[in-house]
């Protein structure tokens, strides 16, 4: 697994951890059960602060990419396959459609979808 920080970015660095693992496991390149690094392995070898990197698994872990069983390690889950993401594409395009043909504002549509959430 290679990550690469680039500390002058404008995105912080837990979250370029967290995209770049995020596209690794989208991509298939971290199969299912894949176990990641410790956190303090991974800050070691970027050269962050463990907090930057335990943040970026905690958030992997709230979109449900990884799961951590404690002393074992984080592990990935499946991954959300292509056409799962391409499905909701499609539906997020129709409903878009939907909210501009019934006259609703972003805003309107985003507090509809966040209320169905």
């Amino acid at each position: 697994m290679i990550i690469l920080v680039d500390p002058a970015a404008s995105r912080p660095p837990y979250e370029q951890v967290k995209q770049q693992i995020e596209q690794l496991i989208r991509r298939g390149e971290m199969a299912q059960g894949t176990r990641l690094p410790t956190v303090r392995q991974l800050a070691g070898d970027l050269g962050l602060a463990v907090n930057t990197v335990a943040r970026a698994y905690k958030e992997l872990e709230a979109d449900r990419l990884v799961e951590t069983r404690g002393r074992n390690g984080t592990f990935v889950l499946a991954a959300r396959s292509q056409v799962d993401d391409e499905e909701t594409h499609a539906a997020a395009t129709m409903f878009a459609r939907a909210a501009r043909r019934a006259g609703l504002s972003v805003a309107e549509a985003t507090r509809i979808l966040h209320e169905a959430w």
